[in-house]
């Protein structure tokens, strides 16, 4: 087996401290997150400040902050990691695509069931590519890809972000879903005007969905009460599975209990309903690794599929390479 490149080796030590403590706030922290003393980092820091002549954090007493100087470093430092990465990872796959790291940031209904899942599958056919996955609010995406903190983001889209780029983008209906008993089960479409009558188990005020379904339902005159309000899509689901009430939902987060039988999704009329898309984001301008590049292709046949993720052979064919 080939030793794997350290991306670290092509950067220089102080700039690798100086974006821990960025990240961290902290020298104390970034130390023990870069596995050195804490003084090795301090004079890192120290070392920057003279040669730019000026400071590039402000000392508080509950750590330390980038000033105006610091960002602009802070900036050109993770463009210049960025590039580094991608030189390592493409030098790798210069003898197959054997190792590498792929950071994805998701919203929590692409993250339960549908990227698990593709990632699976993804590791089956690459054994040496690891995947970091971070579930996150849909406003933390862009800054987490702006920062190069995370290579790709699957969120839902609802305006345009800058410097980012939709890689993908398609519609992502939102559903009614309940337990097969609910009176409702059997429709093959249905209104928000029918459902507003029957318990509903909604998401807190703020998310896209709970914004789409008041701005519907506020334009047709409709009253509705929410028996629950979660802020997790699990024990919404599992509220809506036990018959507690009518959930409303994406068929990502679906699949595994649609074929379980557990819960149906019925299609809703309403226009709002329907406004809704995912999108697959990057940094504008950035030119993704060899693994990260792989993955995305993945991900689009995936999403192009649907109803959930490839097989191991689909996706293997996705990705141009052969199926374990």
């Amino acid at each position: 087996m080939s030793r794997q490149i350290d991306p670290h080796a092509l950067q220089d030590a102080a700039m690798r401290h100086f974006l821990e403590v960025a990240q961290t706030g902290s020298v104390t922290a970034a130390a023990q997150r870069l596995g050195v003393a804490p003084s090795v980092v301090s004079r890192s820091i120290a070392r920057l400040e003279r040669a730019m002549d000026t400071l590039l954090f402000e000392r508080r007493a509950r750590g330390m902050r980038l000033n105006s100087a610091g960002e602009l470093l802070a900036a050109h430092a993770r463009r210049a990691w960025r590039d580094v990465e991608r030189v390592v990872s493409d030098i790798g796959s210069l003898h197959g695509l054997r190792s590498g790291t792929v950071r994805v940031a998701s919203t929590e209904g692409h993250a339960s069931e549908f990227l698990p899942r593709l990632i699976t599958e993804f590791q089956r056919a690459y054994r040496g590519i690891r995947v970091v996955l971070e579930v996150c609010r849909q406003a933390e995406i862009p800054p987490l890809l702006r920062h190069g903190d995370m290579d790709i983001g699957v969120t839902l889209g609802t305006s345009s972000e800058r410097d980012i780029r939709v890689e993908w983008r398609q519609s992502a209906p939102i559903l009614a879903v309940m337990a097969p008993g609910h009176a409702l089960a059997r429709r093959r479409q249905l209104s928000l005007a029918q459902l507003v009558g029957h318990p509903l188990v909604l998401p807190p005020t703020g998310s896209t969905l709970r914004q789409l379904f008041e701005i519907s339902a506020a334009r047709q005159g409709l009253e509705w009460d929410a028996a629950l309000t979660v802020n997790r899509l699990d024990p919404m689901l599992a509220f809506a599975e036990a018959g507690g009430g009518v959930a409303l939902c994406g068929t990502l987060a679906l699949r595994a209990r649609l074929q379980a039988g557990t819960l149906v999704a019925i299609p809703l009329r309403d226009r709002e309903m329907n406004e809704r898309h995912v999108e697959v984001q990057t940094l504008a301008g950035r030119s993704l690794p060899a693994a990260c590049r792989t993955f995305m292709a993945c991900l689009q046949q995936a999403l192009q599929d649907g109803d959930g993720p490839p097989t191991a052979a689909s996706a293997a064919a996705a990705a141009h390479c052969p199926p374990r």
